[in-house]
């Protein structure tokens, strides 16, 4: 028994120290596999001896310590019980209409509304406690200000950093975060409105704890909170919750996490039944109340391989550290490589050299992660140069995390710019289809791509590159066909691609509204007033800013005269090419059959005067949808709103015949 306890107390000390670090913005201790490991084996041991140690987190919820004033919670903010099995929730659904939603990954918000005004905004802390970060309500979008209802509102909600987002923040910030939650987390402990707007937080309600409306659907009470202009966590109804439609739904579900549908990070699922005062009636045990919903985690499936070498790679602002390794099939496909994330991560794993002994998975389904080193061989080295520019390597040590990175020294390194590469090439950029983030980072590393122009004269290495591992002739013939078709592009893509801060599709097109791109240009460039655009709609002063910055530096003048030299820009005609879709709003869910994506489905709705929005509303005119009768949220939200559900083929008929 004392052994039993002694294990107990080491694992509350590592669990607890692993959480601290997860909900505080610090380096990982550990991976969400190795902590969902451990905590199983610790409620095991628990079960079997009968105790229950102080500070256990079997029996507390994981608290948050952003700074600021604490105040208690209205209404204790509890933690979900989790699963891997559908049976689990089979059995606890007990065949009641139930909602599946996204198991959002950021950082709980709680938001209180008093006679149609926001009165405060409170940080979840431990449940009972939280941190009142009201003052930074403007900084982060889905927070409302005013709402139309004049009574109390408690609402719970998570505060999250979409994956484009993040990426971009850490490539114009040059900062370094293991993951967007670990940015949001950080984020809300400063002070500065300005700077946490930056960080692009937004907060999207998962629950309405209370309001003064008797509406006892769940489903119902989120509706109501989208017409007061709230944008929701997704979700979906379950009338007839069995093994077969729960698996059904979830495996639909996984599909989209699998390919990156949902924009914002995720680890897991939630259902919720949708009588809530059933949901009322449950018991408090341990940290979570029985009945306020049940969380669903992905069963990681691991393998154990051997470690080949570790690659130092291009990152954002960092050179990274990448395990290659014996190839494994994880999740239908095979992986051969894992980022290893920085230094710190590497020593907390003890990563060796060629033939250390490791086990990976696809953590959340999508990322390959190294999880153990079950045996180490030879030394972890880290390179004294950078490998692309060969200029000296420092060793960063971050004061807010403790994270350990490796920089170089040199500021125009060309690893420091493969995000930039990336969008540059990517479909909403140049469109050069089949160079890869990986293609683009080896041959950065070959010292072949410098600036945006050399990808355009990527031919004068066609020997080399055909010579690379997994690349040969018919390699090099589609890259070159891609070029070659690339080197036509319209106006908004190319301001796009150029990588600017702040100006993304939208802001290109509204300054191209006003301006050819020789004009605007030069205009930037020869400008004593950097807010020169700032009058144009939906610009302003800080993006007006950033665009004349950009092209008064000689640096940035000289890349884009020489790429100007590879390619040919067309004026993009920003006017709709006719007003048949004027004054209509519509929204597009699903998957489409006749348009090549959504985003063609869209370009045809604006090109033709109309609107195309992301939540469904009064202001809706049609949801279009191939799944007519289904239960999503969107449907549910339209059919309440009495707003027409129709189909591509209706869409088509209607509007584009």
């Amino acid at each position: 028994m004392e052994d039993k306890k002694k294990l107990m107390q080491e694992y509350i000390g590592q669990l607890n120290a692993a959480s601290d670090a997860y909900y505080n913005g610090r380096s990982e201790l550990m991976s969400d596999y190795e902590w969902d490991a451990m905590f199983d084996a610790l409620k095991k041991l628990e079960e079997e001896t009968g105790i229950v140690l102080e500070e256990s987190p079997t029996h507390k919820v994981s608290e948050d310590e952003i700074v600021g004033q604490k105040e208690e919670h209205e209404f204790s903010a509890l933690s979900l019980a989790k699963t891997k099995k559908v049976e689990d929730l089979v059995k606890w659904a007990e065949g009641k209409p139930i909602w599946l939603s996204w198991k959002l990954d950021g950082l709980t918000l709680v938001v209180t509304y008093d006679d149609g005004k926001l009165s405060k905004v409170v940080t979840r802390g431990d449940g009972h406690r939280g941190t009142n970060i009201t003052h930074l309500a403007p900084a982060i979008t889905g927070i409302l200000p005013k709402i139309e209802e004049k009574g109390h509102l408690v609402i719970r909600g998570e505060a999250v950093i979409s994956y484009d987002d993040f990426e971009q923040f850490r490539m114009e910030s040059e900062e370094d975060y293991a993951n967007p939650r670990n940015l949001a987390s950080g984020s809300l402990s400063l002070k500065d409105i300005e700077e946490v707007k930056r960080r692009k937080i937004h907060w999207l309600p998962f629950t309405l704890v209370y309001c003064e409306k008797e509406i006892n659907s769940w489903g119902v009470r989120m509706a109501w909170l989208e017409e007061l202009g709230f944008t929701c966590v997704e979700r979906e109804c379950i009338t007839h919750p069995s093994q077969e439609e729960i698996t059904k739904t979830i495996d639909a579900w996984t599909k989209r996490v699998t390919s990156r549908e949902n924009p914002y990070p995720v680890d897991g699922l939630v259902i919720s039944y949708d009588d809530v005062l059933y949901a009322q009636t449950g018991s408090i045990t341990g940290h979570h109340a029985t009945k306020a919903g049940y969380a669903f985690k992905w069963a990681d499936e691991s393998a154990s391989t051997q470690l080949d070498y570790v690659e130092w790679s291009c990152a954002a602002s960092t050179i990274t550290p990448v395990a290659v390794f014996e190839p494994v099939e994880l999740e239908g496909t095979i992986v051969k490589r894992a980022s290893l994330c920085n230094i710190s991560e590497c020593e907390r794993l003890g990563i060796g050299g060629k033939g250390t002994q490791i086990e990976v998975i696809k953590a959340n389904k999508i990322i390959p992660k190294v999880i153990k080193v079950t045996q180490t061989n030879g030394n972890f080295e880290i390179p004294g140069v950078c490998p692309v520019c060969q200029a000296p390597t420092r060793v960063q040590v971050s004061k807010e995390s403790g994270t350990k990175t490796l920089r170089c020294t040199n500021e125009h390194c060309p690893a420091k710019q493969l995000k930039k590469f990336t969008r540059f090439v990517s479909k909403a950029g140049m469109d050069i289809d089949g160079i890869s983030e990986m293609t683009l980072a080896r041959f950065i590393n070959e010292g072949w791509i410098k600036e945006y122009a050399d990808i355009y004269r990527l031919k004068e290495h066609e020997e080399e590159i055909v010579q690379l591992e997994g690349f040969g002739e018919k390699s090099m013939q589609n890259i070159d066909a891609s070029i070659e078709k690339a080197r036509k592009v319209n106006a908004q893509k190319f301001l796009y691609a150029l990588n600017i801060p702040l100006i993304g599709q939208d802001v290109a097109k509204r300054l191209l509204s006003s301006y050819t791109l020789v004009d605007l240009i030069n205009t930037a460039k020869n400008a004593d007033n950097e807010e020169v655009f700032a009058h144009i709609d939906g610009i302003g002063k800080e993006k007006s800013s950033t665009f004349v910055r950009f092209f008064q530096k000689e640096e940035n003048v000289l890349m884009v005269e020489n790429l100007l030299k590879q390619i040919q820009v067309e004026e993009v005609d920003v006017a709709p090419s006719s007003n048949r879709l004027e004054n209509l709003v519509f929204v597009v869910t699903g998957d489409v059959h006749h348009y090549q994506n959504r985003n063609e489905l869209k370009a045809y709705i604006e090109d033709n005067g109309g609107k195309v929005t992301g939540s469904v509303s009064k202001s809706t005119s049609y949801l279009i949808n191939n799944d007519v009768t289904s239960a999503s949220s969107k449907n549910q939200k339209a059919k309440e709103l009495n707003i027409p559900i129709i189909s591509e083929d209706e869409f088509i008929e209607r509007f584009a015949s």
